[in-house]
């Protein structure tokens, strides 16, 4: 029997039956979706159109913060609340998401999910006060928390264990791809028609992808359904804090996100004031870099396949810290080149430790949605507490000021993966 980084052993081939699936595992004598499968392809397929949606509805908002801050007459710094009150209340809907698909179902909730944040998103285009976007955008943080609440735990009950890494990898990099492309967009279309309409382009966007996930998505085959009661639920909340290795990966998502959520808040305020005084539209090209976070996820998921997760979370972090230092003088090619080696960085760390939560959850015996939901609620508190902390580091020290609050956060979380690595591997569930 073979033992690697922190998996469930899978069911062996011997005479002998397999042993009983722990509390949160495929259904006994069903093998999960093999790469090159029809299945394994509408799967990664749907979910990385999932991921584009997800972030690009969250996310829309962050290259926009300069129009907002002046169309609602607010300050920069408030401006930050379009998006952290969406992902705090992400934070905390993802803490009754995951449960609650223990007793739904995975792919009704992920659907239900993508439809009403879509129509949310398209109605805070058109919010006539300040309050009131704020709390469209406060809505669908609620909504579309059951898409990533579940998104890796489905993965890993779908598909053969050792296309897992990847396949989370790739939808990481939806995520990445969708953080692009809604930042992207909103630029140029503001600039154009305002940012009204640069809201509406990234509804559209989010309903084709909910479209290919309506058609696309294959119903769970190896869900288990659980018991939602207060009790197991209080039972399965104790049980996935109780490990030191999950405890420390929700920490590293929380220190990691806040990092990178702080950097990006404040990039567009850096960029449309001396010395450079780049227009929005302009401006927003620097999140092409994105593209960056798309390819890190993915190879960081392969590597973590080949050596382990152990071993590739640490370089992530060392490079995102890299590249934000690259990111100090004034000098716009440093800059680029500088967030697009934190980007990639960011997303190796983020889709290894993302990925890893649920496998080691699954080998000690704990609910992999459940524990998938803790590590996504410190990620999202970081990226809401955090993030919004660039911003005002940003309006009392500068560009210096966010680099040394993210580099702090980035170190950190380098740190809790080289502890990591001193910790036991699990290599089997315990009963």
């Amino acid at each position: 029997m073979t033992t690697t980084q922190d998996r469930a052993v899978r069911p062996s081939h011997a005479v002998q039956p397999p042993a009983p699936a722990p509390l949160e595992g495929r259904t006994i004598g069903l093998v999960g979706y093999r790469p090159g499968s029809a299945g394994h392809r509408r799967i990664t397929l749907s979910l990385f159109a999932a991921g584009i949606a997800t972030f690009a509805l969250i996310y829309s908002t962050q290259a926009l913060l300069p129009e907002l801050a002046a169309g609602f007459g607010v300050s920069s710094a408030d401006s930050t609340l379009s998006l952290s009150v969406t992902t705090a209340a992400l934070a905390v809907a993802l803490l009754v998401a995951g449960p609650l698909s223990d007793r739904i179902g995975r792919t009704r909730l992920i659907r239900a999910s993508l439809a009403v944040s879509v129509v949310l998103a398209a109605a805070a285009a058109f919010a006539p006060t300040w309050s009131t976007f704020l709390g469209l955008r406060l809505a669908m943080g609620v909504t579309i928390a059951g898409l990533p609440a579940v998104a890796t735990a489905y993965l890993r009950e779908e598909l053969e264990h050792d296309a897992q890494a990847g396949a989370v990898g790739l939808y990481i990099g939806g995520n990445a791809i969708g953080g692009m492309v809604g930042r992207l967009a909103t630029g140029p279309v503001a600039e154009l028609w305002g940012w009204r309409w640069a809201l509406v382009a990234v509804a559209g966007l989010g309903l084709v992808c909910t479209a290919i996930v309506l058609v696309g998505l294959p119903p769970s085959r190896h869900f288990v359904a659980r018991s939602a009661g207060v009790r197991p639920m209080l039972s399965m909340a104790r049980r996935a804090v109780g490990d030191p290795v999950l405890l420390a990966l929700y920490a590293v998502g929380l220190l990691g996100c806040g990092a990178f959520v702080a950097v990006f808040n404040a990039i567009g305020f850096r960029l449309t004031t001396a010395p450079f005084g780049l227009g929005l539209g302009a401006a927003s090209l620097v999140f092409l870099v994105y593209a960056c976070g798309t390819l890190g996820s993915a190879v960081g998921g392969r590597l973590a396949d080949r050596f382990g997760r152990r071993a590739v979370a640490p370089l992530g972090a060392l490079l995102a810290l890299a590249g934000l230092l690259l990111t100090l003088p004034d000098a716009l090619p440093a800059i680029v080149a500088g967030m697009a080696v934190m980007t990639a960085g960011f997303f190796v760390v983020h889709g290894v430790a993302s990925g890893w939560v649920p496998v080691r959850a699954h080998a000690g015996g704990v609910a992999s949605a459940q524990a998938a939901s803790l590590y996504l609620f410190a990620y999202y508190v970081g990226s809401s507490v955090l993030g919004t902390a660039g911003g005002h580091a940003f309006a009392y020290a500068g560009w210096s000021g966010v680099v040394a609050l993210s580099g702090l956060l980035f170190a950190g979380a380098g740190l809790l993966t080289l502890v990591i690595r001193r910790t036991p591997i699990l290599d089997r569930p315990k009963g």
